[in-house]
């Protein structure tokens, strides 16, 4: 079983930058897929970005592209979530999640880790 703990969320000016982190447990983070999904009040989780530990390979929602940037590190064995040029439509509390097996998906149903999730609150 997984355990993720995700730190690093706060209260930033539109512009500012913010890297969250998310400390894996359990398993060895480049044996895994990772991924940062987000939940703004009112709405569906939505996916972020997808880290395959596996291959490295990376992908990313079109509305943070160019600005996020999501990263890994084995020694330590955390995830992170670099995030630049915020905007206040990013406020929403975000996830880092783990799918164990099979292949890297953006689909928030067949990740069965989930961190308790890191508050981003960005003011215009």
């Amino acid at each position: 079983q997984v355990q993720l703990v995700e730190s690093g969320g706060g209260w930033v000016q539109a512009g500012g930058s913010l890297r969250l982190s998310c400390v894996v447990s359990g398993r060895p983070l480049n044996h895994i897929h990772m991924a940062w999904f987000r939940q703004a009040s009112g709405r569906e989780r939505e996916y972020v970005a997808v880290l395959s530990s596996l291959s490295g390979a990376t992908m990313y929602a079109d509305f943070v592209k160019g600005r996020f940037t999501i990263s890994g590190d084995n020694a330590k064995n955390t995830l992170y979530l670099e995030m630049n040029n915020l905007k206040p439509e990013d406020t929403a509390l975000y996830y880092c999640a783990a799918k164990t097996t099979g292949t890297w998906t953006t689909d928030k149903g067949f990740y069965n880790g989930w961190g308790q999730g890191t508050q981003v609150t960005v003011s215009s």
